[in-house]
């Protein structure tokens, strides 16, 4: 049986990811500070580590008979949506980054044979609504927009020099934003997708919710189970470099509020108001992803059809237990 450590498993994509390990025969240990908020952990055995901790790496990922998993997989950060990534730069770069160091490390002197590192698109900089696709390689000379972007490139390039000096397979992703089912959707650290579901779940029909900036701003949004399934198919893969995983379908953030709102069955109106955007657009080439197999399911239309009825019943019994949404 393979083995398989599984960090940020108390999270959103790290829950899904244990999910799909299991039903592959895995044994699989869920690793956070935290555990999962909306449903119990698939997890064999599930820690509660903080992984800023280097003692607490070295546990992570060795097993009971003092050997390593045989593949551990790093999501475990400090990290939300573009309203977190913007109000705290400080504690992304500081707590992201030592996760970041001490897994690397512990995984790489412990033996591990296969690391994955989830990595993101905010590597890139800006990009004008048009531009071609930007591949893997363009993100060097780098320009990220944010701090977390910075943070995430420095971590792909430790995780590689780990790699050659270890012999550790090391795989990554660069995720573009995922959206799905047992997400965080309220407090501050939702990202777009769920902001907006929960926003039209609130609103009257016929009534407005409020979305930053003027709305052209212009994202692929990729539904869970189709970044699972490229999690997987790269750290099976002999694909070495970070790779771009999402769904190929781009729209700008009225389109995605049209989207949810069709969705729900409301007629929405958006009031736009000052707030952080991020950049003007994305446009990322998929051909490394594909080469080896994957291409996303999910339009977003299907994706918002097995997301915003989650979320709308978290609303509905948010407001049943008298909690402000």
């Amino acid at each position: 049986m393979k083995t398989a450590v599984v960090c940020g498993a108390g999270g959103f994509i790290g829950g899904h990811l244990v999910e799909r390990l299991k039903s592959e025969g895995y044994w699989v240990r869920g690793v956070d500070i935290k555990r999962p908020e909306f449903r119990k952990t698939a997890a064999d055995e599930f820690l509660k580590l903080d992984l800023r901790i280097p003692r607490n790496c070295e546990r992570a990922v060795k097993l009971e008979d003092g050997k390593p998993a045989d593949e551990v997989y790093q999501l475990a950060a400090d990290m939300g949506g573009m309203g977190f990534i913007h109000s705290a730069e400080c504690e992304i770069m500081h707590n992201s980054m030592l996760i970041n160091v001490h897994m690397t490390d512990a995984a790489a002197r412990a033996g591990v044979g296969r690391y994955f590192f989830s990595s993101s698109v905010c590597v890139y900089r800006d990009m004008k609504p048009g531009e071609p696709e930007m591949t893997e390689a363009e993100a060097v000379p780098a320009n990220p927009d944010n701090e977390y972007g910075w943070e995430k490139l420095y971590s792909e390039r430790m995780a590689q020099a780990y790699g050659r000096r270890y012999g550790m397979k090391v795989r990554i992703a660069r995720f573009q934003n995922c959206y799905g089912p047992y997400g965080t959707w309220r407090g501050g650290r939702e990202k777009a997708p769920a902001a907006l579901c929960r926003k039209v779940a609130l609103a009257p029909d016929g009534g407005a919710v409020e979305i930053w900036g003027d709305g052209s701003a212009i994202r692929s949004y990729t539904y869970v189970a189709d970044m699972v399934d490229g999690i997987r198919r790269l750290m099976d893969s002999d694909l070495e470099g970070a790779a771009n995983i999402g769904c190929p379908q781009y729209v700008s953030v009225l389109e995605l509020l049209q989207c949810v709102a069709d969705v729900a069955g409301k007629r929405i109106t958006a009031k736009t108001v000052p707030g952080p955007v991020g950049v003007q657009s994305r446009n990322f080439s998929n051909a490394r992803i594909y080469s080896i197999g994957w291409k996303s399911q999910y339009d977003l239309r299907r994706g918002i059809e097995e997301t915003y009825p989650w979320i709308a019943e978290q609303v509905r019994q948010a407001l049943k237990r008298g909690e402000t949404v």
